[in-house]
């Protein structure tokens, strides 16, 4: 079955870009980050291996904290 597009009505004027946190470039390539899970947490025979699609910056590689899952994120030192 396919996936239908969904079209938002927004104009791109009222959006603002996003920038790599490294380095302020603002052109991004997705990519794909692996875990592996451990064949006891999987209840299989073998390891699992879980893709995380995500984005990654084409200028320096760089991967913005807010592209990554809550759980994969730097906990932030609290003042």
């Amino acid at each position: 079955m396919p996936q239908e597009r969904v079209q938002l009505n927004i104009s791109l004027d009222k959006t603002t870009s996003l920038l790599c946190e490294a380095c302020g470039s603002t052109v991004f390539q997705e990519g794909v980050i692996l875990r592996k899970a451990s064949k006891f947490l999987t209840g299989t025979t073998q390891d699992g291996i879980i893709p995380i699609p995500t984005f990654y910056c084409v200028k320096c590689g760089h991967v913005n904290e807010e592209f990554l899952p809550a759980d994969l994120r730097t906990p932030k030192a609290e003042a």
